[in-house]
Parts: structure tokens; sequence; C-alpha cells
């Protein structure tokens, strides 16, 4: 059965993953509570959204694994991606944006997986200071953490990459590493032969944050495919509450200059914001710069998106006297040339897709199959179907 995804762009999902399994030590499972408790959906409520809170999963908290040691607590991080897909699923499909306050960066393989539930296109803006490209058999410390695009893209630990049943997640082309600021040396022989989009964090302040947001998100087909925006906290320099701060990189005011862009898009499917640590938070100066920086870019959201929306039913009535018009001078032509131009359309049919159209994981042909019928659930997105030492 077809399902029709409509959007609605005053309404926010608010899921919880409270999981540092992922990483190395305890501390991140906190962040969803945290954050929460600091205030975070009173303040996107103050500015105009609707905000639906749908909860935390189960706890799973970092422990030591010194029996897999090239891929320490991958039980842990399996049940946390578990527990989060089909709640992802289920705010994609109430047409809310769904934000997820999560520990670990790896959670982003179950949002990922959620809204490829509806979509068989999407890519990823991933914003970190760390590129994660790591495997269990490039590892130096077995952090599941750092090898979050490996796992995305198909390359990392075997029970990580099977997460989704028609690996990879996304394509390596749809990936963009935007503000890396560390680099292990596997990390960059993969990068120097792979088509992974990279944007480090010098070559984002040169051409500046806006353009440089703007050109990630056109590069990895973000104009036309469904895109989820990660969020790693330490991606901002000097930010402190978070296992691995560090000085350089992108500063606060350049990470809001290419949130706001990332934000703004009509595509974005979903947003997940990682590695807030409460526990290295305790005067909560930290979840105040999470919160002032996402209210801030969200704020802007709201206001683009509504602007488009009132600007739509003036392009809808010029549209409508555009094609009166047509109609009037058609019916005006004589007979044969109008049977020449039904038999041409015909002939066309329905071959011309989209570009960039977003699919269900089920085979592309689906949608060329007779129709069953659809569900509308809430700008519209028509899908078809089921789906398909430092941090490194």
């Amino acid at each position: 059965m077809a399902v029709k995804i409509v959007r609605q762009p005053n309404k926010i999902a608010v899921l919880g993953s409270p999981t540092s399994a992922a990483a190395m030590s305890p501390g991140h499972e906190g962040a969803p509570a945290a954050l929460r408790a600091a205030g975070l959906i009173e303040r996107l409520r103050s500015i105009g959204y609707e905000v639906t809170d749908l909860g935390d999963d189960p706890p799973q908290v970092y422990k030591p694994d010194e029996e897999s040691p090239r891929a320490r607590n991958l039980s842990g991080v399996s049940a946390s991606l578990e527990a989060l897909k089909p709640r992802v699923e289920q705010a994609v499909k109430s047409g809310a944006l769904p934000l997820i306050l999560t520990g670990d960066c790896s959670t982003v393989l179950a949002t990922i997986a959620g809204v490829r539930r509806y979509f068989r296109h999407v890519s990823l803006i991933y914003m970190d200071r760390d590129a994660d490209l790591n495997t269990p058999a490039t590892t130096p410390s077995g952090c599941l953490d750092g090898m979050v695009i490996s796992h995305v893209t198909g390359r990392g630990a075997a029970e990580l990459v099977r997460f989704w049943g028609e690996p990879p997640l996304v394509r390596e082309p749809d990936v963009a590493l935007f503000g890396v600021d560390r680099l292990d040396p596997s990390e960059e022989q993969v990068l120097r032969n792979s088509p992974l989009r990279s944007y480090p964090a010098d070559d984002v302040r040169r051409m500046g944050p806006a353009i440089a947001a703007q050109t990630a998100f056109e590069r990895v087909h973000g104009t036309g495919y469904e895109c989820v925006l990660h969020l790693d906290v330490d991606v901002m320099a000097d930010f402190q509450a978070t296992n691995y701060p560090g000085s350089s990189g992108l500063r606060l005011d350049e990470v809001r200059a290419a949130l706001e862009v990332f934000a703004r898009q009509k595509h974005l499917a979903a947003i997940d914001v990682a590695a807030y640590n409460p526990a290295k938070d305790s005067d909560g100066s930290g979840a105040k710069i999470v919160i002032d920086l996402l209210a801030d870019v969200l704020g802007k959201r709201l206001e683009i998106l509504r602007e488009a929306a009132g600007a739509e039913p003036v392009a809808a009535s010029a549209a409508e006297g555009q094609s009166s018009t047509a109609q009037a001078s058609a019916t005006s032509a004589p007979a044969a040339e109008r049977a020449e131009a039904s038999s041409q359309a015909e002939s066309e049919g329905d071959s011309a897709r989209v570009p960039g159209e977003a699919w269900s994981s089920d085979a592309q042909d689906a949608s060329e199959a007779p129709d069953t019928g659809e569900t509308e659930v809430g700008e519209t997105a028509e899908t078809s179907g089921d789906a398909d030492e430092t941090h490194s």
C-alpha cells in the first residue's frame, strides 16, 4: 500500500536513545534526560513548534568488554538500534520532524533505517569532529562509535552492517563528513580512495560555513533525496561537555551558520544530536549551548517553511490561471492536432520521474503497479510501501 507522508512544518517529535554502549566510558546515556530537564522541549514550544515527546528507549550503558577488543559492546549497541528504529518510523509517518537525542553516534544507523522505511533514497550530513571511518580491522580501540560511517556505508562490523537488510544504508557519494578535524592514518587512506564527500573544518572556514553547507547538501543530492542530519556536539571547538573535546575545529558561530543552512531544507527528514555528556557539565552550561543552538536554527527553519507555505497559494492560483488559458487554447485547436498531442502524451506515459524522488526500499517498480490504495498521514512526500585516546 502506498503511503503519503504529509509533512507538518510546525511539528517536532522528540525521541530519546539513552545509550553510551558504543562509546568508551559511561555518561552519554544521560543526555536525553538532561536536555529535557534543561528545558529543550519548552524552548521549542516557545518558538512556535508543536512538540510531541515520544519518550526514551531502555538505557544501554557502556561496560568494559575485553572479550571483543575489536568491536566492544556489540550486543548493547544492537539492542539500542533495534529499540529506536520502529519509533523513528512512527515519527516519520506522523509528518513531524524527528529530533533524536542520544549519547552514541551509532544511533544514526537506526535514524537512517527509520527514514528508509518509507524512502528509498536517503543522504547523510555527518557533522562530527571525527570521521568515524575505522573498522574492526583498523580500530586502535574497539570503539564502535569510531566506525559509524563504515557501518552506514557497508564496510564495518558485520553485525551492524546487516542491521539494514540490504546494505549499504547510504551510498558513499551520498554521505558528507562536515567539520572533520581528527583523522587516524587508516581513515586518511579511506578518504583518499573513497567517493565520500569530506569537508574538513579548515575548508569549511575558508569557504564560509553557509556556502560550504549548501555545497555539501547539494553534493549529496539533499535537494532531491530525503536527508538525515547528524550533529555530534564535539564538532564545536572548546565544547567541554563531551567525552573528546578539542580546541581546534569549527567555532560555535560557524556551526550555527552551517546548521541554519541544513535545517531550512525541505527534504530534511530527521535530526540526530549525539555525544553530549551531562556528567561533564556540572553547571549546565553545555546543555544551554546545545539548546540555544537547536532553538536558533529550528526557529529559522520554521520561519522559512512558513513563508514558503504562505507563498504556495499565490503560486497555485497563478498556475491555475495559466492552466485555464491553456485549456481554452487547446479546445479551440483543430481536432487532428488535439488527437496527435493526446497520442504523444500516452506514449510518454509516466516514464519521466522527478529527479531525486524518494521511494521506499521496495523495488521501484512498485510505483508502476496497479493502484492498491493510499494512506494519507498528515508539503507531501509520496512513498511506496515498507522498508527497505580519541573516539576512534
